[in-house]
C-alpha cells in the first residue's frame, strides 16, 4: 500500500489543510504528459501547480489516456490529419494498486499510477487506467482515448473517473472532506457517495462543482435507461434517481444533476457566473452558483527576463527580449511550415481549440479587405493560426483546412499543428497581438489571453469570459465591440469582422509602427494589470476560501 505520509513533499499551510480531491477528465501539467485537449486541461494543470506552490492538501484524480487526445498531423496535401498512437511515461510511478469497479454490470479492474509532485512541481496526481491484462480488450479501451466519440465509451469513461477515483481514495484510506468536480464528467462520483452515505444531504456536504460550459446544448446528457444499464448509478436504482433528482424528459443532464448534488458550484468568470445563473436558475433544487474567475500559473508560463525587465522599468531590454522570443517562435514556425517570418513585423496569433463558435476564420471573413491589409508594404503584418479541432468535428476541421488553403501562397500567413503546451508557450511569448473572437457569451472564461498578456502580447478580443474583468480598451488591450444580440448570427459575424479589421487597420497597426513608445506603454500596462489577479495562486486560494469552506 502507498504510504500517504510520503505523498506530499511539504507540510500543509494551515489555511489549506482541509483534504480535497480534484477530479478532472484532463490535466495539462507539462508537455510530455499528453492527457489533455485544451482549456479545461490547461486550467486544471495550473491549478495543480498552484496547489503545490501554496502547500495545499489537494490531490488530483484523472485518467491515464493511452493514446492521449490525438496527435495533430498533416496529410500529404497539408490538410489536417488526426493520429492515435500509444504513449508511455517512465516518469509515472506504478502504485501497485489494482481494484475493481462495475461497468455495464461487469467487473472492470482499475490500475492507479501516480505523478509525484517533484516531477513537474504539481500537487500529487493519480491517473487511472483500465489498459491492463486483467481486463478484456473492450474494457482496456475505456482509458485509451480522451473524449471517445462512442456514446457508451464516453459513459464508461465518466464511471472510471468518478467511481474509480472515489474508490481509489477509499482504497488509499485517505480522509477526503471535499470532492471537487472540474466539469460534469465525474458525475458518477456523486452516486458512489450517495450509495456510501445513503443520503443526498451527506453527498452535498462533500461535493463542489465547477461548470465551464455556457451553452445548454454543450452540456452532456444521456437517457436514464442507458445510464442505468451502464451501471452509471453505482447501485442506486433508476427509480431512486428519478425520485431524488427529478431528471427532465427521461434524460440525465450532467451539469444540471451536478448542480442538484453539490453544496455549491461556480462559473469560471464573473460574466459566466451570471450566464450560468440565468441558464439554470429556473430549475428546481440546484445549489448556489458563485463565480471564481479562472487563472493560469505564472511560474510555469511567465518568461523570467520579461518579468525582470518590467520590474526594472527597462523598456529597451523589455522590447529587445520580446524580439528574441519572436525569433524563437518564428524558428518553430519555419521548421514546421517552411515560412520564415520577420522579427520586426507586427505578428498576430489566433491559437486555441478549433471550434465553430470560436471563429478562427473571422479575420478572413471579408477576405478582399484582409488581403489589402495583409499585403501592405508600408505597414506589414504576419498572422499565425494554431489549434486542435475535435477529431470528429468536421466543420472545425474544414475551417482549419480552409484557412490553410486561403493563406498557402501568402509568405506572411500560416497555420501550425500540434497546439499543446510547448508550442502554446512559444506563440504566447512571441506574438504581439493575441486574437480572441468567439461569439459573445459562448466563452465561459478563456485563459490563453492571460498567459499571452504575461509575456508582452496584447489582447485583441471580444469582451467575453475573463476579458471584461481585465481590459481597459486602448490602454492594456483592444476590444472588438459586439454586435447587437438581436441580430442574426450571419449579421453579427459580418459586423464583428468589420470591427475587427477596423481596429487593426486604424488603431493597432498605426500604433505599432508610428507610436512605438505608446505601444510599449500598452504592452507594459497589459503585463502589469494581468498579475497578480490572473495568476492561479489567487484562484487556488479562492477555491479554499469560497467553495471548500
Amino acid at each position: 500500500m502507498l504510504d500517504l505520509s510520503t505523498l506530499f513533499p511539504y507540510q500543509f499551510d494551515k489555511k489549506y489543510s482541509k483534504p480535497v480531491a480534484y477530479f478532472s477528465m484532463e490535466f495539462a501539467i507539462d508537455q510530455p504528459l499528453k492527457i489533455y485537449s485544451g482549456g479545461l486541461g490547461f486550467l486544471a494543470g495550473s491549478h495543480m501547480r498552484s496547489a503545490y506552490e501554496l502547500k495545499q492538501n489537494m490531490i488530483g484524480i484523472g485518467i491515464l489516456w493511452k493514446k492521449g487526445y490525438y496527435d495533430q498531423e498533416r496529410n500529404q496535401d497539408q490538410t489536417l490529419k488526426a493520429s492515435f498512437r500509444d504513449k508511455d511515461y517512465s516518469f509515472l510511478t506504478d502504485t501497485g494498486i489494482v481494484f475493481p469497479i462495475t461497468i455495464h454490470n461487469v467487473k472492470v479492474h482499475v490500475k492507479a499510477y501516480l505523478l509525484k509532485p517533484e516531477v513537474f512541481n504539481s500537487a500529487p496526481l493519480f491517473l487511472l487506467s483500465t489498459d491492463i491484462a486483467e481486463n478484456d480488450f473492450l474494457a482496456q479501451t475505456i482509458s485509451h482515448r480522451l473524449y471517445d466519440p462512442n456514446e457508451t465509451t464516453r459513459i464508461t469513461q465518466s464511471i472510471l473517473l468518478g467511481v474509480g477515483g472515489a474508490k481509489l481514495l477509499d482504497v488509499l484510506e485517505r480522509k477526503t472532506e471535499i470532492y471537487h468536480m472540474n466539469e460534469g464528467h465525474a458525475l458518477p462520483l456523486c452516486f458512489y457517495l450517495l450509495n456510501k452515505y445513503g443520503s443526498l444531504d451527506e453527498v452535498k456536504k462533500r461535493v463542489v462543482f465547477t461548470t465551464h460550459t455556457p451553452e445548454l446544448a454543450g452540456n452532456e446528457e444521456h437517457s436514464l435507461p442507458l445510464l442505468n444499464e451502464m451501471s452509471f448509478f453505482n447501485g442506486i436504482t433508476q427509480k431512486e434517481v428519478e425520485e431524488k433528482l427529478q431528471p427532465e424528459n427521461g434524460r440525465l443532464n450532467y451539469t444540471l444533476t451536478a448542480l442538484r448534488m453539490a453544496k455549491v458550484a461556480n462559473g469560471v468568470s464573473q460574466l459566466h457566473g451570471e450566464v450560468s445563473r440565468k441558464m439554470w436558475g429556473s430549475y428546481k433544487g440546484i445549489c448556489d452558483i458563485k463565480a471564481i474567475t479562472n487563472a493560469q500559473n505564472k511560474t510555469y508560463w511567465l518568461d523570467r527576463e520579461l518579468e525582470k525587465a518590467l520590474a526594472d522599468e527597462d523598456d529597451k531590454l523589455l522590447m529587445a527580449r520580446k524580439k528574441i522570443l519572436k525569433h524563437k517562435m518564428f524558428r518553430v514556425v519555419a521548421n514546421q511550415t517552411g515560412k520564415l517570418f520577420d522579427d520586426n513585423v507586427l505578428t498576430i496569433v489566433w491559437a486555441r481549440r478549433f471550434a465553430g463558435y470560436k471563429r478562427a476564420n473571422l479575420l478572413l471573413h471579408h477576405f478582399d479587405r484582409f488581403l489589402k491589409i495583409a499585403q501592405s508594404k508600408e505597414f506589414p503584418i504576419q498572422v499565425i493560426w494554431a489549434g486542435k479541432p475535435y477529431p470528429e468535428d468536421f466543420g472545425a476541421i474544414n475551417m482549419f483546412n480552409e484557412i490553410y488553403w486561403k493563406t498557402k501562397s501568402m509568405p506572411n500567413c500560416t497555420v501550425v499543428t500540434g497546439y499543446e503546451l510547448w508550442i502554446s508557450g512559444h506563440l504566447k511569448c512571441g506574438s504581439d497581438i493575441w486574437l480572441n473572437n468567439p461569439r459573445m457569451y459562448r466563452e465561459a472564461s478563456g485563459t490563453s489571453g492571460m498567459t499571452a498578456a504575461m509575456n508582452a502580447s496584447v489582447n485583441l478580443s471580444i469582451p467575453d469570459g475573463w476579458v471584461p474583468e481585465f481590459a481597459k480598451p486602448g490602454k492594456n488591450a483592444f476590444i472588438i465591440e459586439p454586435a447587437d444580440d438581436a441580430l442574426s448570427t450571419e449579421e453579427k459575424d459580418n459586423i464583428e469582422a468589420t470591427r475587427l479589421l477596423d481596429l487593426l487597420e486604424f488603431e493597432i497597426i498605426p500604433t505599432y509602427y508610428k507610436s512605438p513608445a505608446n505601444w510599449t506603454k500598452i504592452v507594459k500596462a497589459s503585463m502589469t494589470d494581468v498579475l497578480p489577479f490572473f495568476d492561479s495562486g489567487r484562484m487556488a486560494d479562492e477555491y479554499y476560501e469560497r467553495l471548500y469552506k
